[in-house]
């Protein structure tokens, strides 16, 4: 092996050792723990930019990380929202996995195929949509539905699509698009609305990771194993922390100042190379 190569591969060592992995999971738990999500839209640019993760690689650590906090949370919050009343949503939760389990299949096969630059440009336009939701729909309230009989279901379909792909490419659960389209199009509280959020998110992460699996680049899990496992656990005492922060931080602050770091995420990451 070449000298400089030899150098580079000691610093991505270093740079992903366990106390890096828990520390950057923890800050990224605590961020997400803030605005009530897992953090992995913020994750995905830590992992490209500090951990030196190539584009599709990072979609799959986060994706697996992710899940990991994702099937954690929803025990979690059974306490403020009884499973039962999560079951006692069932056609809603399938009304939204009729698209996203779609969406998800043919979002990861569309970042598999992409060129890596390509990726960069994708994911660098998603963090700013996903900024723009942050601002404008994580403050929607429950109300009247928006639609409902056929319409609602065939919007719901269509909206669970989106989402779908959105969270395959990012590798994200989806919570950021998810609760505003449950309170916005189902009228639902946004308490449940979190934890349904949770239950759809679950198996449309299972088929985009399904879907990674057939991939080469799902071997990065296997070398880096360790490294997920820290971080997911990182991310989950983020949560928790964030949880104890969010009333010391006022929402008009918090929701814009997040945004920005989003927004300066994806400037970095389509200038990735």
């Amino acid at each position: 092996m070449a000298p400089h190569r030899m150098s580079m591969a000691a610093s991505g060592d270093i740079a992903r050792s366990p106390l890096a992995a828990f520390g950057g999971g923890t800050l990224i738990g605590t961020l997400g723990g803030l605005i009530g999500l897992g953090g992995a839209e913020f994750r995905l640019p830590l992992l490209i930019g500090t951990f030196r993760f190539a584009a599709l690689e990072a979609v799959v650590v986060n994706k697996a990380t992710s899940l990991v906090v994702v099937a954690s949370a929803l025990p979690f919050r059974a306490g403020t929202v009884p499973l039962a009343e999560v079951a006692a949503n069932w056609p809603v939760i399938l009304n939204l996995l009729a698209g996203s389990l779609l969406g998800a299949w043919l979002g990861a096969g569309w970042a598999t195929r992409l060129r890596s630059e390509a990726l960069y440009r994708v994911i660098a336009v998603l963090l700013v949509a996903i900024a723009a939701v942050l601002l404008v729909g994580h403050d929607a309230t429950a109300g009247t539905a928006a639609f409902t009989g056929t319409a609602q279901a065939v919007a719901g379909v269509l909206a669970g699509f989106g989402i779908g792909v959105v969270a395959a490419i990012l590798g994200v659960a989806g919570g950021e698009l998810l609760i505003p389209t449950l309170v916005l199009l189902y009228g639902v509280d946004i308490k449940l609305a979190g934890s349904l959020s949770l239950a759809v998110s679950l198996p449309t992460m299972l088929m985009g990771f399904a879907r990674y699996s057939r991939d080469q680049s799902f071997a990065v899990l296997g070398r880096n194993r360790a490294f997920v496992l820290v971080m997911a656990a990182g991310s989950i005492a983020g949560t928790v922390v964030g949880g104890q922060l969010l009333g010391l931080v006022p929402g008009a602050v918090l929701l814009p100042t997040l945004a920005g770091i989003l927004l300066v995420s994806a400037a970095k990451v389509w200038c990735h190379r």
